[in-house]
């Protein structure tokens, strides 16, 4: 029995140059080199002491309060500054236009992470303040000139107290205080009353208490975890949407984009709703204390519209111009297959037997024939 096969030739491959290569080998080093700095940061942000308790007892360090900005916002930011520096360094390689096209992609995609990591630290989402004149503390008599502000962040607030000027009473009257939601509020409300702070910063602080008949403690605190929680699910989904641009499905890149400003908004309808129980007086003096919306919250609402543009804008441009989008974020796709002939031409002489086919090319000597390989079984 004999089997006749046909011999098939594939041209051969070829070792063409992508564009991205380039690219891909030059970020090896600078994401090492950002892994490393951002992993030193965080220990360092994250306490890393080279003493007990960073002192002998018991000449502990006064916990001090930081604000606006805090060491896990400065973390973030030099974080996401190295990362920034890292890829930039990679644009010399880049030739042609896609180098500026480059440029702002990275800028943009850094600067949404930033933010998202940034406002679940921030403390001003939501910001009131007054200058009067009140009583400075208990027992006394004494009345100072001071500008109270009650800063609202979602995890904790800021109650902060600067005299005008600041020195007075032969005191330096510049406080800031801090109560979070992750531990008891009625604790570090006893806690402050045994350090004697002033009455203005008591009497805020009173009003998150449980004990209190505002009730905002409940409002603001859930508002504040689900806001939180909406911000890093927006935050897996730009992560997400940078994975898919390296990838050719750009149209998924921007559906997940469109997801990301989604969240972002849910996050901000959270937080709004502590302005939905009813409105509790701040009387300081004769004046009265009204939260609203502050710097964190207008630039949630920037970033958000600026995810919801590019995402209809990449999901726009994908429907009209599939290759074209592909080509510019350098994600084309290759041949499945790589182009074959049915029959090739070879050389009898290297074949145990052959037999000729009705289309074997006959005449000059010096021309190839086409044969199939006779194979016995």
């Amino acid at each position: 029995m004999q089997i006749k096969g046909v011999i098939r030739k594939c041209d051969p491959l070829k070792d063409e140059h992508r564009k991205d290569d380039f690219i891909f080998r030059t970020h090896i080093f600078p994401c090492c080199f950002a892994a490393l700095v951002a992993s030193t940061a965080l220990v360092l942000a994250c306490g890393g002491k080279m003493t007990f308790y960073d002192g002998i007892y018991p000449f502990y360090p006064l916990q001090r309060s930081p604000f606006i900005f805090d060491i896990s916002l400065l973390v973030v930011i030099l974080v996401f500054s190295v990362l920034a520096v890292s890829f930039l360094l990679i644009l010399p390689g880049i030739r042609g236009k896609s180098r500026l096209f480059w440029m702002f992609r990275i800028i943009i995609s850094l600067f949404i992470g930033t933010v998202l990591v940034a406002l679940n630290f921030t403390g001003d989402w939501a910001e009131a303040s007054v200058k009067a004149n009140a009583s400075y503390k208990s027992f006394s008599n004494a009345v100072v000139s001071a500008e109270v502000g009650l800063h609202v962040g979602l995890h904790g607030i800021n109650i902060t107290l600067k005299g005008e000027p600041v020195s007075q009473i032969n005191e330096t009257i510049d406080y800031n205080e801090i109560f979070r939601w992750s531990s008891s509020v009625d604790e570090q409300y006893g806690d402050a009353l045994k350090r004697g702070l002033p009455n203005p910063i008591l009497y805020i602080a009173e009003k998150f208490t449980r004990n209190s008949a505002c009730g905002l403690i409940y409002q603001y605190r859930y508002s504040g975890r689900f806001a939180s929680a909406n911000l890093w699910t927006a935050f897996c989904c730009w992560l997400l949407a940078n994975i898919l641009f390296s990838m050719p499905v750009i149209l998924y890149a921007g559906y997940m984009m469109i997801a990301t400003a989604a969240f972002i908004f849910f996050s901000m309808a959270s937080f709004s709703t502590i302005f939905s129980v009813t409105p509790c007086d701040f009387s300081i003096g004769a004046e009265s204390l009204r939260t609203d919306y502050s710097h964190s919250f207008w630039i949630a609402l920037a970033t958000g519209l600026l995810c919801a543009v590019i995402g209809l804008v990449v999901v726009l441009l994908d429907c009209l111009f599939p290759a074209r989008m592909r080509e510019v974020f350098s994600v084309g796709v290759d041949n499945e297959d790589d182009e074959c002939h049915t029959e090739g031409y070879l050389n009898s002489g290297f074949l145990e037997g052959v037999i000729y086919d009705d289309n074997t090319q006959t005449g000059n000597g010096s021309m190839s024939q086409q044969i199939t390989v006779l194979t016995r079984l």
